[in-house]
């Protein structure tokens, strides 16, 4: 492996630190990653990559830059407003080093590609923010003997651990599913959409899972392999937990049952087809229903199960009830006459709409479909959207 003088000069704080050294970088400039979502995580991981000289890195995710990502994606500006994230992360990534390969992937990581994909990479790093891609990114990377360095973010807080890693002794530590053995009810997690995110957080959490995918390739160190690392950054503090294979885990545990991937969404209880069925029954309105009522004049109840910070940057003048706390606001909904419920896109008015009517009685809820969202798109532009 050979470096050119550009590249002497710019790893040079690299190669000057005894513990890195040439050697360190030349494995750094002969490996490859894979970074699972350009998104909050995949920001700071992506820049950071790529100036340490990894040699190949891989980059997917369906999406495009929306304005409510650059609060905290600082790979996009302006001027990627509605383009794809991976090709411009690619043109960024480059522009830090153009020394290294970037290949790209506008697609989602799904049941049918992950496997392919994920076996061109030596290392995973995963910054996606939803169950069945973690599932789906964990599982594939054990099948294939990949190590999967995970991060999540929420809020205030983050975590970061290192999955799948075997050690210089030939040991195998855990994995997510020894951490996570199932996943959580479906909406009891809030995404960021809808918890919300500091935007430095991912900055921060970003960076430690950038180091720890930097150690796993050099061999520097000791990875996160069998510990989970918390961090709080509104008390600035952080633990670390310890973690353990589990004999009853099904892809390597004791007696593995399961030897190839599975439906995510389906595991992770979000059954797309379920959930339409589910709201199927339910009576609803449109926005330009809702429209039209407001300037009629008509009698009715609008009721927002948002939560009041939501509520404070952008409202339709709908009566604040939480979700959170919607049985102290059961007296306060009418049931003589027309009652529409919404959120910000539609499902977690739904929710309310479907509790309200197994547990109350309530006949007369109809959930405004697609909420603040559509809203905005089709009768108010001027509103802001998140």
């Amino acid at each position: 492996m050979v470096f050119t003088k550009a590249e002497i000069e710019r790893y040079s704080r690299h190669l000057i630190l005894p513990e890195f050294g040439l050697e360190g970088q030349k494995r750094l400039k002969e490996s490859s990653v894979l970074v699972v979502g350009a998104g909050g995580l995949g920001s700071p991981l992506l820049q950071y990559l790529a100036a340490a000289g990894v040699g190949r890195i891989g980059i997917i995710d369906n999406d495009v830059v929306d304005a409510s990502n650059l609060q905290r994606q600082v790979l996009y500006g302006e001027d990627s407003l509605g383009l794809p994230k991976v090709e411009e992360a690619k043109k960024r990534v480059l522009s830090i080093n153009p020394h290294i390969k970037v290949e790209t992937y506008h697609s989602f990581l799904s049941t049918e590609n992950a496997l392919d994909i994920i076996n061109n990479y030596d290392v995973v790093a995963d910054g996606t923010d939803n169950f069945p891609t973690r599932y789906l990114v964990n599982d594939a990377c054990v099948l294939l003997g990949k190590v999967n360095v995970y991060a999540s973010i929420f809020r205030f807080e983050g975590q970061v651990s290192v999955f799948n890693y075997k050690d210089d002794e030939g040991k195998l530590g855990p994995n997510y599913r020894d951490l996570f053995p199932s996943p959580p009810p479906p909406g009891m997690v809030p995404s960021c959409a809808e918890g919300g995110v500091l935007g430095v957080l991912p900055g921060i959490v970003g960076s430690f899972q950038c180091l720890e995918v930097i150690k796993v390739l050099t061999g520097i160190g000791k990875p996160l392999a069998g510990r989970l690392f918390l961090i709080d950054t509104l008390s600035f503090t952080s633990r670390t937990l310890k973690i353990f294979r589990d004999p009853q885990n099904p892809l390597n545990g004791d007696n593995p049952t399961q030897k190839k991937l599975v439906n995510y969404e389906q595991f992770c209880g979000i059954d797309k087809a379920k959930d339409q069925l589910r709201f199927e029954n339910m009576k609803t309105k449109d926005v330009h229903e809702l429209k039209k009522m407001l300037d009629q004049g008509d009698d009715f109840q609008l009721i927002d199960v948002r939560e009041p910070n939501e509520y404070e940057f952008v409202n339709i003048n709908g009566e604040l009830m939480p979700m959170s706390n919607i049985d102290n606001f059961i007296d306060k909904i009418s049931k003589d006459k027309t009652v529409i419920v919404h959120c910000r896109s539609g499902k977690r008015s739904g929710d309310v709409i479907k509790r309200l009517e197994k547990e109350h009685g309530f006949d007369n809820l109809y959930n405004l479909e697609g909420g603040i969202l559509a809203y905005a798109k089709e009768i108010n532009p001027e509103l802001p959207t998140y």
